[in-house]
């Protein structure tokens, strides 16, 4: 790792020995694709013992891309699954669903994103899930829900940022309503996935009970709409797009330097004065367009004006560090090269290099019981015997269910001791 520091550690060990603030913790994760899996990931980090669950064909990341960092294996979904063993179980027959049912009776938290209806098709309603295994918590990502006009209907990202009015608020004024370049849905959906469980956890330790964690797509959207919702809910206003400019503070904007973007954010009438004072035009503070926040955001476009000239004088890191110091956040407009070679981001940890990975850190930093990140990702069934022999199954049961296709495992019986996610 580059410049260990807070944020996360790396460690060796098998899943679930690296110590951290869910030690002990077992987890099943169910899902594909990004948000169960990112929420899954960020309690292995902490220290959860987390098992994937892959259907034969896979999970469909292990295929998005290039690029590939092993044959069957995307940048993708490495960066989504490490930490974790890793097995391959055909849970729609019988027998793989028997080889689950096994597998909660040793579960903590279940995290699933089927789509609605599939683990009650299975034998898995949410009634019975909690009788069987009340002290379970049950988390569950969906798109839109599993009832309501558009209960169980499928939801990617992009799908529920222009259902949840997202893209409507996102590009220029003047052009089409755009996709945020990340799939924000997906992540914070799987943060608060993170942190609902971690509510449920917490609220088990006084009624011994689980609980169902339910989170949506479109619950998450809605959620990020702030600060246009909440004009809309004040006074019927349809937010419009303004670019990166925001749309109550002024100026908030990109604005081109001499040598690229750089991103001014005037949060006060005192910042807007240094800002003036450090552009060589302190009259523009005096001008009564400009005087106050409601008066700059009323007249945005004339004070664009005013200010673009002053601004495309300077490098944008020199500005920006000049206006930083006077107490102005700004900052260069970074593509994502620049980003994760920056030296705060390198300072705190953020980026992890463990021999052939490269990845990301946990972004929950704790003092006492840092995120330890375990980078090695398992291939598809590379822990399927030691994890059914750790739960009762022999080895001639685990070498009938491989035969019948219920299972695949790709670790040997020689293999089966020690397998963990460090080289």
């Amino acid at each position: 790792m580059t410049n260990p520091q807070p944020a996360s550690s790396t460690s060796g060990g098998t899943p679930g020995t690296s110590g951290g603030a869910l030690a002990g913790l077992r987890v099943l994760d169910l899902s594909r694709v990004l948000a169960g899996p990112y929420c899954a990931q960020m309690l292995a980090d902490h220290g959860a013992d987390v098992i994937k669950v892959e259907p034969p064909a896979g999970d469909e990341t292990r295929g998005w891309g290039p690029p590939f960092v092993a044959p069957d294996t995307s940048a993708y979904f490495r960066n989504l699954n490490r930490g974790k063993k890793n097995i391959v179980v055909d849970l729609s027959v019988p027998e793989g669903r028997e080889i689950l049912d096994t597998l909660l009776r040793d579960t903590d938290v279940l995290v699933e994103n089927f789509k609605a209806g599939t683990l009650a098709k299975w034998g898995y309603p949410d009634e019975e899930l909690r009788r069987r295994f009340p002290a379970l918590i049950h988390c569950r990502v969906t798109g839109f829900g599993t009832d309501g006009p558009l209960g169980g209907q499928p939801g990617y990202d992009a799908v529920l940022q222009a259902y949840g009015g997202l893209m409507s608020v996102n590009g220029e004024a003047d052009g089409p309503p755009l996709r945020v370049g990340v799939p924000v849905v997906d992540q914070v959906t799987g943060i608060l996935a993170f942190s609902g469980i971690l509510l449920a956890l917490h609220e088990r330790h006084r009624s011994g009970l689980g609980q169902l964690v339910d989170c949506t797509l479109l619950d998450t959207a809605i959620s990020l709409l702030h600060p246009h919702s909440a004009s809309w809910l004040a006074d019927g206003t349809v937010p419009r797009r303004s670019g990166s400019a925001h749309p109550s503070i002024a100026p908030y904007d990109s604005f081109a330097a001499a040598d690229g973007p750089v991103f001014i954010a005037v949060g006060n009438d005192r910042q807007f004065g240094a800002l003036t004072d450090v552009l060589g035009v302190p009259g523009l503070a005096d001008d009564p367009r400009f005087r106050t926040n409601p008066d700059r955001v009323r007249h945005q476009q004339e004070l664009r004006a005013a200010l673009e000239k002053a601004i495309a004088a300077h490098p944008r890191a020199d500005l920006a560090a000049l206006l930083t110091a006077r107490g102005v956040p700004a900052s260069p407009v970074h593509d994502v090269a620049e980003a994760l070679t920056a030296p705060q981001v390198r300072h705190r940890g953020l980026v992890v290099e463990s021999g052939d990975y490269r990845g990301l850190a946990s972004p929950v930093s704790l003092s006492r019981t840092p995120a330890r990140v375990r980078p090695r990702v398992r291939g598809a069934g590379a822990d399927t015997r030691q994890v059914l022999e750790g739960v009762g199954y022999a080895e001639e049961a685990i070498g009938g269910a491989v035969e019948r296709g219920v299972v695949r495992a790709t670790d040997t019986p020689q293999e089966r001791t020690g397998t963990g996610v460090e080289p």
